[in-house]
């Protein structure tokens, strides 16, 4: 007796899972198929960064805000508030330093001066310090070099951020030394030509901010501290910040030394444009500085920009 045995084999055709709403696969490969190509151009991208640094600042306002406002509110409180209500205030006579001939009070002094020291302060801490935290342990530069666009637009990039932050915390000195004095010592100030003004701050801001881009990039991070004494607090104390170019005709060899500090030449196209009783330099001289200055160092900045970067 023989058995057979059929064995009987079921298909089962595969179940798709149709979900209202959800698009299938194939409609999804369609989807990408037909997706316009991604094309970042580099000012869309240049844009998007300086969308990125402004939300930051945003966001960092309060801290920034004191930083800029505290030496300048400083300053002027001690020299043009406490100093004459204690009976120490002093005047600048006549002479080189002021053409009328007239007295001329600390704080007319102090307006341009002060102007200028938040220029480079702020331009070259918005810059210098935030490369050397994305070159050292946050190594968040490598982040940015991945962007579509060429190191050197990077490296513009940073310049442009930091004018920005730069020119704000000019702005906001300002009104301080206008309005924080004692009585009978107003600074005079009369702004004789106001696009010769805009320019000065626009340059002296691309110059402090490329010369930080410069020193954030060829210092050793661990030596930071060398910064405020050998760079910052001499170019303050001898950029004509407290006393205008032209005083120093009583030391030649010390009028000529500090042509080289870039902040003499934002401290006196200031002056000339604010001050204009006070005695000042060429603004042709201001200007030829301011610019070419500001073209050296964003070409050096640029260049130690790239070579950080790709080593």
């Amino acid at each position: 007796m023989t058995t057979t045995t059929t064995k009987t084999t079921t298909k089962t055709a595969p179940v798709t899972a149709e979900h209202p709403g959800v698009p299938s696969a194939s409609q999804i490969a369609a989807l990408i198929a037909e997706a316009p190509e991604p094309r970042p151009t580099l000012i869309k991208t240049f844009n998007a960064m300086m969308a990125r640094e402004f939300r930051v600042l945003r966001r960092n306002a309060i801290a920034t805000f004191t930083r800029a406002v505290m030496q300048p509110l400083l300053f002027v409180f001690v020299f043009a508030y406490v100093f004459p209500k204690i009976g120490g205030g002093f005047n600048l006579g006549g002479g080189a330093a002021a053409s009328g001939g007239g007295a001329v009070n600390f704080a007319t002094i102090l307006v341009p001066g002060l102007m200028a020291s938040m220029l480079l302060m702020q331009g070259i801490m918005a810059v210098t310090f935030p490369l050397v935290m994305e070159f050292s342990w946050q190594r968040t530069i490598e982040d940015r070099a991945l962007a579509p666009v060429p190191i050197k637009v990077l490296a513009i990039q940073k310049i442009t951020a930091g004018a920005v932050q730069s020119f704000i915390g000019a702005c906001i000195v300002f009104p301080i030394v206008l309005l924080v004095h004692a009585a009978g010592q107003a600074p005079h100030v009369h702004v004789t030509n106001w696009g010769l003004f805009a320019l000065i701050l626009v340059f002296a801001s691309l110059l402090t901010s490329s010369l930080g881009l410069l020193l954030g990039t060829i210092m050793d991070p661990r030596k930071m501290q060398m910064l405020f004494a050998v760079i910052l607090l001499p170019a303050t104390m001898l950029g004509c910040v407290y006393y205008p170019w032209s005083a120093l005709h009583h030391i030649r060899w010390l009028q000529i030394v500090v042509l080289v500090n870039p902040m003499v030449y934002m401290s006196e196209g200031l002056r000339a444009v604010l001050t204009p009783s006070l005695g000042h330099m060429p603004l042709w001289g201001v200007l030829l500085a301011l610019v070419g200055g500001t073209v050296v160092f964003s070409y050096l900045g640029t260049r130690t920009f790239t070579k950080r970067v790709l080593n």
